[in-house]
């Protein structure tokens, strides 16, 4: 379906705001209608709720379905008929879809996806390629709406289709890929590694192996010591936003060696208030590394807080005592051997077009890393 059929049918029901985590299988609808990328989905459903407030008109909430998660306290406790009735027009990708081959952490969230939102009390229209009636759709919506009940369009993969593309770009030479290359070649032997969902703990998985650049090039003469067992890396495959809390959660058990949380921007601003939290905890054996491209890159590229969000400031305010910038492999190699218990990377948007995926399952992963930590403790 052209993207521009669906925004025609969203609109018809009286929708001018959107707000929203982007998605990559909503990528059409987010290049043509953005509105305030949030910092979760339960924020935007705030926005959502004081937009309506404020003109008495639904808002649209887009995000993928894991995000449902997120947004469930509002949804149940604010906007359902029962307590305000303020109606939402929410717009979900379906990841993990039965039958649709899709990754790990999207199986158990895709099967019971229509039925959580049924749940809710909010009636879900799928929309698929060959979706031809959006009048019909609206028109059964525009009823709920009105009796003060929120709407769902459920998108399956590869539904919506459009030209325009997101134009956004970084000016830093230092690619994702290459600066975990740079964090893995100054660890040692007894640390151990938390990264964040999607790409970045993708392209971890295979610098364990590969330990090349993007060009295909050793990193550096460093490069073969870094160690390859990829038992020293949990891989956070889903729960975006909760890799600092799992390596805090590590770090306050071990007693030697670092715990690295390799957190993306868009993650970690998703639970923010984990940073103070941390620095409650007075971890001695936590470093903290943000990868800053400005982007929420692995599910479509829409600028997070339009993409010059800094974090090292608010990680200063928040109590961590040394704290880095690094924007090229020099700076970010020096941050790490100064023992830096804070590191923000600035990035560029560059992936790999063949960059893979974990071949081991979670529960391998799991069971490997926990057997890492049994004889490292």
């Amino acid at each position: 379906m052209r993207v521009e059929k669906f925004v025609s049918a969203i609109e018809s029901l009286g929708v001018s705001f959107y707000t929203g985590v982007p998605d990559s299988l909503l990528a059409p609808l987010n290049a043509m209608r953005t509105g305030v990328v949030a910092a979760n989905e339960g924020a935007s459903v705030g926005l959502a709720i004081g937009h309506y407030l404020a003109t008495g008109k639904p808002a649209c909430v887009y995000m993928q379905n894991s995000g449902i998660g997120n947004a469930l306290n509002p949804i149940c406790s604010l906007l359902h008929s029962d307590v305000y009735a303020i109606p939402v027009v929410f717009v979900v990708g379906w990841r993990g879809q039965p039958k649709t081959p899709d990754e790990p952490q999207h199986t158990f969230q895709g099967k019971c996806t229509k039925e959580l939102l049924e749940l809710m009390g909010i009636p879900v229209a799928i929309i698929r390629k060959n979706t031809e009636n959006m009048a019909d759709i609206a028109e059964n919506f525009r009823l709920y709406l009105a009796q003060g009940r929120s709407v769902a369009f459920l998108v399956e993969k590869d539904a919506l289709e459009g030209d325009k593309a997101l134009a956004f770009t970084r000016p830093w030479k230092l690619s994702r890929e290459d600066a975990l290359g740079v964090i893995l070649e100054n660890s040692r032997e007894d640390d151990v590694f938390v990264s964040t969902t999607g790409k970045l703990s993708r392209e971890l998985f295979e610098l364990r192996a590969a330990k090349t650049n993007n060009a295909g090039q050793i990193l550096s003469k460093e490069a073969s010591a870094y160690p390859t067992n990829p038992c020293r890396d949990f891989l956070t495959v889903g729960g975006m936003g909760h890799s600092l809390m799992i390596a805090a959660g590590i770090a306050r058990e071990r007693k030697k060696g670092r715990v690295f949380c390799l957190d993306g921007d868009g993650a970690a601003l998703m639970h923010f208030g984990g940073l103070a939290v941390v620095n409650t905890l007075g971890l001695k054996n936590l470093v903290h590394v943000v990868i800053n491209n400005g982007s929420h890159e692995s599910v479509g590229g829409l600028p997070v807080c339009g993409g010059g969000l800094e974090f090292a400031p608010a990680a200063r305010a928040l109590g961590y005592k040394n704290v880095h910038s690094a924007k090229n492999a020099q700076e970010l190699r020096r941050a790490i051997q100064n023992g830096g218990d804070f590191i923000e990377v600035f990035t560029n948007l560059f992936f790999r077009s063949d960059l893979g995926r974990p071949t081991t399952t979670p529960k391998e992963n799991k069971k490997a890393f926990m057997a890492f930590l049994g004889g490292s403790a």
